[in-house]
């Protein structure tokens, strides 16, 4: 399958991409060139070129967007603003130009943090399942909110399936787990995210679905049900195998 990944040289797709060449003939559209690491052919862009774009996807048969917003000056209106704009006229130009191209599916990485974490409200000690509405109101989390919902209008102004992965923490193999906090529980290693983006790719024709994707195989504060039922989706590298090891 011929996918375009945009934003494929951040965090996420420095993680992915080894994986996702092994099963796919990759295409990378950012604003600077992926990793060394990782052959792929690479397309210099920005997102609010909405010509550019448009050239991006001609010819391919599945994108996966996973652009964000940059981590320097984290949550400072600057760059909050810049995370809206990627999560919402990036993606909206991104998935438009899919569908004038003929494209049927694509793949959002969203994130857990569409979410209150536990603890933030009363009475939530779990994150909430798939068939609870999102209800994060921090400046990522409603980013991320936000491009879910142009998601669900792509399938339903233009008739794609759109996959929303709510990933949890990638890390690298070699890193998992994370020992901070939270992440120590919920984080995933990359080759998972990985398996999990290429469930995602043949998932198609579904309409709008969105999966919790996390390393918390006991399922302590992320259920995996949905994942593992509908995606045929369960980690591999468990948080909670890792800490009694």
């Amino acid at each position: 399958m011929r996918v375009l990944v945009i934003g494929g040289s951040g965090a996420v797709g420095t993680l992915v991409l080894p994986t996702l060449v092994q099963h796919h003939d990759i295409t990378v559209f950012d604003l600077k060139p992926p990793a060394a690491n990782v052959a792929v052919d690479y397309v210099s862009g920005d997102l609010r070129d909405v010509d550019a774009v448009r050239r991006a996807v001609e010819g391919i048969d599945a994108l996966v967007f996973m652009a964000m917003g940059p981590l320097a000056g984290w949550g400072q209106p600057d760059n909050a603003r810049t995370h809206l704009e990627v999560s919402v006229a990036g993606l909206y130009t991104a998935l438009n130009a899919a569908h004038d191209a003929g494209v049927r599916h694509a793949v959002y990485t969203s994130s857990m943090s569409v979410y209150a974490e536990p603890g933030e409200l009363p009475g939530r000690e779990r994150y909430p399942d798939e068939t609870v509405p999102p209800d994060a109101t921090n400046f990522y989390g409603l980013a991320k909110r936000l491009g879910e919902e142009v998601c669900r209008n792509a399938v339903q102004a233009w008739g794609m399936s759109v996959v929303a992965l709510r990933l949890c923490h990638p890390v690298a193999d070699h890193e998992f787990p994370r020992r901070d906090g939270l992440a120590a529980t919920i984080c995933t290693s990359a080759r998972d995210t990985a398996r999990a983006i290429l469930a995602a790719l043949d998932f198609q024709g579904h309409g709008f679905e969105a999966f919790a994707i996390s390393g918390d195989g006991a399922e302590k504060v992320v259920s995996l049900r949905k994942a593992r039922e509908v995606l045929g989706w369960t980690p591999l590298d468990s948080t909670a195998q890792a800490t009694t090891t």
